[in-house]
């Protein structure tokens, strides 16, 4: 093995799990509220329609600060402000235990809201305020130790923690909600926020003394080694040639709003159904909290084995538009699927699979595609940008879901037309779009 290989794989082991177990933990705190839904709408009148708002309202707060946090990672280095952001959502998803607690009095009223549903509402909004930047973070923290040849099937490896957090968070907070409801007074879905909020925290504090801002404070590695992973990056550098590093000329490249649009025709379906998936698999399935997580397994089981699949074979080619669409195009076949199918529990268990897979294998590509024509402070600027319109569809998708199954007594069909509809676009966009400009020879 080449002293290059080595470097790379030692940087790989020593980066990525921590990297991975991070957003393990990070996207279990922002999807639990799917399960815990099963329990506390009814414990806190909470309709379709309010549940749906709040789940998406999330991604509000993110949208507002994910590009100002990326800055400032850039200016005050990863360690610190990725345990920042660790830190403190772990300690705001804690929080949720005491929805039903909060007594808001004229401040509520003057929303039109419950007490309950505007703790729900502010927490949702904080819990994105802090979360805002540990993703598109961690995508920029990785082009600081991987060159674009590589990088493909680290952030694929990076990005299986969504499908690991499912996985392993679904059993285990259908095992919560049934197994941990009336201890000491709680309810199931209030040990849900308490317990799965600690492992946050404590991954944070690790972050504080494992993580390395960059490969020249890496003092894990040798000078011989640093140098390769500086000499790789500087090479990939130079190779762009007429890449971007001004803000101002990154934000008037049409690449950059073809690639936002895209990444939002794929992000709004896949929040829609994410939010509402261990409801769908309740109503298909009829079984209590425990069996609807394993049950909600089988997904995420799928989905992994596809992200890499997918992502080895970009690599391996060096192909992303393909790809990518490759994943946009089984979102839209999954939708149709769940649509057509109405309540058999099978055939709907596999469109759902496919929603997730496609969702998770195109995202993992497609950041090959931006960083492949920016950097510096325009990469960073850029990523987060694009990220915090595709949570656009974070905030619409769960909403859309809650409201249409409010007005038509739970039937969502024409919405799922609707999103597979938009899946496709974004693929023939990604496809036919000019994203390559001739470079000055």
């Amino acid at each position: 093995m080449s002293i290059e290989s080595r470097t790379f794989a030692k940087v790989a082991w020593r980066i990525v799990p921590l990297l991975f177990l991070g957003y393990v933990v990070a996207f279990l705190d922002r999807v639990n509220v799917g399960f815990a839904k099963l329990q506390m709408a009814d414990d806190l009148a909470f309709s379709d329609a309010v549940y749906g708002f709040g789940a998406g309202v999330f991604f509000i707060g993110y949208l507002l600060f994910e590009v100002p946090s990326n800055l400032v990672l850039r200016k005050v280095g990863a360690r610190l402000w990725m345990a920042r952001i660790m830190i403190t959502w772990g300690l705001i998803s804690g929080c949720f235990m005491f929805t039903g607690a909060i007594a808001w009095g004229p401040i509520s009223a003057a929303f039109g809201t419950t007490d309950a549903e505007f703790t729900f509402y502010l927490l949702r909004f904080l819990l994105g305020v802090a979360e805002a930047g540990f993703y598109p973070g961690a995508i920029l923290y990785l082009t600081y130790w991987f060159p674009g040849e590589r990088r493909a099937q680290v952030i694929a490896w990076f990005m299986t923690a969504v499908a690991v957090s499912n996985l392993v968070g679904s059993p285990l907070s259908g095992a919560i909600l049934q197994f941990m409801d009336g201890v000491s007074d709680l309810r199931g879905w209030q040990w849900l926020f308490f317990l799965e909020a600690i492992p946050s925290v404590l991954v944070g504090i690790a972050f504080l003394f494992w993580l390395s801002d960059g490969p020249h404070k890496a003092k894990w590695l040798s000078a011989e080694e640093r140098e390769v992973v500086v000499k790789s990056l500087e090479a990939e550098e130079t190779g762009k040639g007429g890449a971007h590093h001004g803000l101002g000329k990154a934000f008037a490249d049409p690449r950059l709003w073809i690639l936002t649009l895209v990444y939002f025709t794929g992000a709004l379906p896949f929040y829609a159904v994410a939010f509402w998936l261990p409801t769908l698999v309740q109503e298909v399935s009829g079984g209590d909290y425990f069996s609807v997580g394993l049950v909600s397994m089988i997904p995420w089981a799928f989905t992994i084995v596809a992200q890499v699949l997918l992502a080895r074979s970009s690599d391996r080619t060096g192909e992303r538009r393909g790809h990518t669409a490759i994943g946009l195009a089984a979102i839209a076949a999954g939708l149709v699927m769940l649509a057509v199918v109405e309540n058999q529990p099978a055939l709907s268990l596999a469109g759902m699979t496919l929603i997730m897979a496609g969702s998770l294998s195109y995202a993992t590509i497609f950041w090959s595609l931006p960083t492949a024509f920016l950097s510096g402070a325009a990469a960073a600027a850029a990523i987060a940008f694009i990220n915090s319109v595709g949570q656009i569809g974070g905030f619409l998708g769960p909403d859309l879901v809650g409201r249409a199954r409010a007005a038509y007594n739970g039937d969502i069909d024409g919405l799922l037309y609707v999103l597979a509809v938009g899946a496709i676009i974004g693929a023939l966009l990604l496809l036919l779009a000019p994203l390559k400009k001739k470079q000055p020879a």
